[in-house]
């Protein structure tokens, strides 16, 4: 049998059910927060089970479309950048964890993305800016035997350099670069001596920002970076990089 003639999956009546939803969702006719019909409403709509209207609802919800809260009416979502970054956090754990090779992709992936947001740092910091980041800085520094408190002000730190280009997909791109790595690198940061090491090149990446150059924040920024990835190669020898 050849593949054209294969017969087509049958689609599953909650897939069905789920394809009207995201109808009502997305045409145009409700703003985020209105309200959608009731299960009751939409089994009487669609003359079917409340199985198939749960599941297509619980569906919607996990995309982030929807709201069910209790005792309420589903309602259509706030959208959300940094919701749905959130939403993919297992997804990405779990790709990383048993995938090298997407794990040196992202790795690959984040150091080009935060070399140019730190280039845009360097050209548009204010004082104010900088006084963020010096704050940051003192907190992990406060935090220095205090692990997860010292990687958080590590992820602040980051995010933070993001958030001077003025766009917040730029910001929720950090986050969530530094939230799915975090878990193979927390560690390193148990190591002694590295939180002195990781204290001195986020001073120099911040001098670079504060006195306005691009091309030595780039070059601090990618040193901290590739710095921190040939420990967690040295500390994981038997890391290989496979598809």
């Amino acid at each position: 049998m050849t593949r054209t003639s294969q017969p087509i999956p049958r689609k599953k009546l909650s897939d069905h059910i789920q394809d009207r939803l995201l109808a009502i969702v997305q045409g145009g006719e409700l703003s985020p927060g209105d309200t959608i019909p009731s299960e009751r409403e939409l089994m009487e709509t669609f003359s079917v089970g409340r199985p198939a209207i749960r599941e297509a609802m619980q569906n919607l919800q996990r995309m982030g479309l929807i709201e069910i809260r209790h005792g309420e009416r589903p309602r259509i979502a706030e959208p959300s950048f940094n919701k749905v970054m959130g939403q993919l956090g297992e997804t990405m754990r779990h790709l990383l964890t048993h995938s090298t090779a997407s794990m040196e992709h992202l790795k690959q992936a984040r150091l080009i993305f935060e070399v140019e947001m730190v280039r845009i740092a360097a050209e548009r910091r204010t004082v104010q800016d900088v006084d963020r980041l010096k704050d940051i800085l003192d907190k992990q520094a406060k935090a220095s035997n205090n692990s997860p408190e010292f990687l958080r002000q590590d992820g602040n730190f980051h995010c933070e350099i993001a958030k001077i280009s003025g766009n917040p997909i730029f910001e929720g791109l950090s986050k969530s670069f530094f939230d799915w790595l975090a878990h193979f690198h927390f560690d390193l940061v148990r190591s002694p001596g590295l939180e002195k090491l990781t204290l001195e090149e986020h001073q120099n990446i911040l001098r670079a920002i504060e006195t306005g150059n691009p091309a030595r924040a780039a070059k601090e920024l990618s040193d901290h970076l590739n710095r921190a990835d040939k420990l967690y190669h040295q500390d994981n020898p038997q890391l290989k990089t496979t598809p």
